[in-house]
């Protein structure tokens, strides 16, 4: 392994997410990447906050048989709340647009919830980053959709394109949570793994 790396234990993240490796590859870390279906359902009661840590417990204990040596397994979710509703992918053009003009003007809260685990230690935890959006108008929001086709993202955006550059007025939290990780938590939490972080 190459000393340029920030862990000594390699991270499995299972996760198709690009923005996800992009993320961990940008902040140094060793891993690699599994491919793995998801089952992504929550209990109708659950309180929105504690959904993305839900999920992403849940996709860890799925893919557990992933783990090697002295492998960390790494999953996540993410879910957009605004007030007590939870804004998952959208299904089509109709719902990325409802939930566009829904958003619009407002402020929203980004939850990405992690879990880490290998074979001896499992935890979870969540970010939260709050997000105001300025006001869109129709063609705003058919133009972004038509552009970017924000179907694979929840809330029907993502941060780091045309939406994050020009109508977001304000952010609490980090920007990396609301990208699809947030990598400040997770490197703290893999300081709890026995030698997993560069000392």
């Amino acid at each position: 392994m190459s000393a340029t790396y920030i862990n000594n234990r390699k991270i499995i993240l299972a996760s198709s997410s690009p923005r996800r490796s992009q993320l961990l590859r940008e902040s140094g870390f060793w891993f690699e990447t599994a491919a793995f279906d998801f089952d992504e359902t929550f209990p109708d009661d659950m309180h929105p906050g504690l959904v993305a840590a839900h999920i992403a417990t849940a996709k860890c204990r799925m893919a557990a048989h992933l783990i090697q040596e002295d492998h960390i397994l790494l999953t996540a979710d993410s879910v957009v709340v605004l007030g007590d509703r939870i804004f998952n992918k959208p299904q089509n053009e109709k719902d990325a647009y409802r939930m566009l003009a829904t958003l619009s003007g407002k402020t929203h809260q980004v939850f990405t919830g992690v879990c880490l685990k290998d074979s001896e230690m499992e935890i979870s935890f969540s970010g939260k980053s709050s997000v105001s959006f300025r006001e869109f108008t129709d063609s705003e929001i058919r133009w972004y959709i038509d552009r970017y086709q924000p179907y694979d993202k929840a809330g029907s955006y993502a941060v780091q394109e045309w939406i994050g550059l020009c109508k977001i007025s304000n952010i609490e939290g980090t920007f990396a949570n609301i990208m699809g990780l947030p990598t400040d938590l997770v490197y703290e939490g893999l300081k709890h793994f026995k030698n997993a972080i560069l000392e």
